[in-house]
């Protein structure tokens, strides 16, 4: 006969760690820098009581469990207030990516059926120009004042005139199941339309519990936290969540994610953890080198969303002292699936750098495997790579509102990703399955011939994409920005990558150009490169 235990049956919700933040943190600060110019300044107290004055406005404005309210704006106090406040009453927050096409941005509304858009003032033109396509015709709501409400064609309501409605004293957060949807994120829609990840107050709450843990973020209530990585891009990858569960500082950039600007935050708050994508960390290390500034008294960063190239991880802890913690995740993971942390015996004979370029071993809470074209597990050796298959507690059962049926295999979720696992657990994406280079039935990493390409002191960024070819089918070509004011030419890059890589893996060509294109969350767009340059091996007709 099974016993059941004899404990306390309490939900993993949300609001219960805004009201942990308030009640043993109540004092610790949350800065931003606002849209309207100033740099705003509260605490966790402050916050806690706003979210609970903005929950009660918004059910007394008939908000109803279950109901999607989106929104377009900024890392800021207001946005945190209404990531507690929406999903604390049981309703959906849903996050939009504005840096997505207009098209796409009104295609999620549609598909989310949002009763409200909260939207930064940067933001309202993308609105306007949307909105007649909007089915719902939610009620837009913009995050400021009255003093700075802009004139616009909609009928606009302001958020503090909203929150001014709402009753923080009188207002009790309600007990919900800890499986109720809390918040929305749809994926960048690269291929077809963008899919809708539903997350739930468990999955949230146990996510952020990982992601405080040593081996991941180890944050704990003495650390300052900037989340440079968007709120809108996977709940800022649960770090607004995390820093409340320990009491953590929060820094909010607003709209400046440049380097004069961050690096303005790092030193006078005083930022210990930060995290982006490597894009935002080659404008921060070209403005330092530029003025010869430094990063303050942080003393790591949390990189993901693509691979960190080794010469940023070396810029990064050797110039400036900064931990590099490589991590890699997905949107319909919570993102965290892998952290770049070392072993014990990696600490006692210093062996870890080398295994900072993999994305790292899994939490607690996340399981992997690869397996071949027929869904059988390969070995984890370290050489043997396959598709990469996911399950944990904080991995999506399946798309919200589908277009077709979702791709779960036995419980597993396939990532797309082809990767490596070494006996270590240590896992190394070689690439995305569509992006991978096929030459004449063999894989090359499009990935590790870029990371090549980018130690090369005139390399600003590099992409490699797989070029149309007559005898091999598919070879790599390496398309390349240079550095400002940097010379250097095909001959002089290929022959960088003697000794490093097999021979056959060498790019047919390498191809100059001013830009490379970049998703809305800051990956590059190989489908894109391949659409304009994949024919260039074949013809060399391609205009530049």
């Amino acid at each position: 006969m099974t016993l059941t235990g004899q404990m306390m049956d309490q939900p993993l919700s949300i609001s219960a760690l805004i009201e942990y933040a308030e009640k043993y943190h109540g004092d610790t600060e949350i800065v931003s820098r606002r849209t309207e110019g100033d740099i705003h300044r509260y605490t966790y107290a402050d916050a806690a009581v706003r979210s609970r004055q903005l929950a009660s406005a918004l059910q007394k404005n008939g908000v109803e469990p279950g109901t999607r309210l989106a929104t377009l704006a900024w890392n800021g106090y207001r946005h945190l207030e209404i990531y507690y406040a929406v999903s604390g009453i049981g309703a959906i927050c849903h996050t939009v990516n504005p840096r997505l096409f207009p098209e796409q941005i009104g295609w999620i509304l549609n598909h989310a059926e949002d009763s409200h858009i909260f939207v930064d003032l940067t933001f309202l033109p993308l609105i306007e120009a949307v909105y007649a396509s909007l089915t719902a015709k939610p009620t837009v709501v913009v995050l400021t004042d009255r003093a700075h409400m802009p004139d616009s064609s909609l009928d606009l309501v302001c958020y503090e005139e909203l929150l001014a409605q709402g009753d923080s004293s009188g207002f009790e957060w309600p007990v919900l199941d800890e499986q109720t949807a809390s918040s929305l994120c749809y994926t960048s829609g690269t291929t077809g339309n963008p899919k809708g990840v539903l997350y739930s107050h468990r999955s949230t709450v146990l996510h952020a519990w990982a992601s405080c843990m040593p081996d991941v973020l180890n944050l704990s209530a003495t650390d300052v936290i900037l989340p440079v990585v968007p709120m809108f891009h996977v709940n800022a990858w649960g770090l607004p969540y995390a820093a409340a569960m320990v009491g953590a500082k929060l820094v909010f950039p607003g709209a400046g994610l440049d380097g004069p600007n961050l690096c303005e935050l790092f030193s006078n708050e005083g930022v210990t953890l930060t995290a982006g994508v490597p894009t935002v960390w080659l404008a921060v290390l070209n403005y330092l080198a530029e003025t010869g500034g430094n990063l303050g008294v942080l003393n790591r960063t949390v990189i993901g969303g693509s691979a960190c190239p080794p010469s940023m991880i070396d810029a990064l802890q050797d110039k400036y002292g900064v931990r590099v913690i490589h991590a890699w995740g997905m949107t319909e993971m919570s993102p965290i699936g892998t952290i770049g942390a070392p072993k014990a015996r990696h600490v006692a004979n210093d062996s870890f750098r080398p295994l900072q370029e993999k994305q790292g071993r899994p939490p607690y809470g996340v399981d992997m495997k690869i397996v071949d074209a027929d869904g059988r597990d390969l070995p984890w050796d370290g050489k043997a790579y396959g598709d990469l298959w996911v399950r944990g507690p904080w991995i999506c059962s399946g798309y919200y509102k589908p277009e077709k049926p979702d791709p779960h295999e036995n419980g597993w979720f396939p990532t797309g990703d082809v990767a490596t696992i070494d006996a270590d657990g240590y896992m190394q994406i070689v690439d995305r399955s569509k992006d991978v280079v096929k030459s004449g039935g063999e894989w090359i990493s499009s990935i590790e011939l870029e990371n090549i390409a980018m130690a090369h002191p005139a390399v600003a960024e590099a992409a490699c994409i797989a070029a149309r070819h007559e005898k091999w089918d598919e070879r790599p070509l390496l398309i390349v920005i240079r550095k400002p004011g940097a010379v250097v030419d095909e001959a002089e890059l290929l022959s960088h990558f003697e000794g490093k890589i097999a021979k056959w893996w060498l790019p047919d060509a390498v191809l100059f150009v001013d830009e490379i294109p970049h998703t809305a969350t800051g990956k590059v767009q190989k489908l894109k490169l391949r659409e304009r340059y994949g024919d260039y091996l074949i013809t060399s007709q391609v205009t530049v």
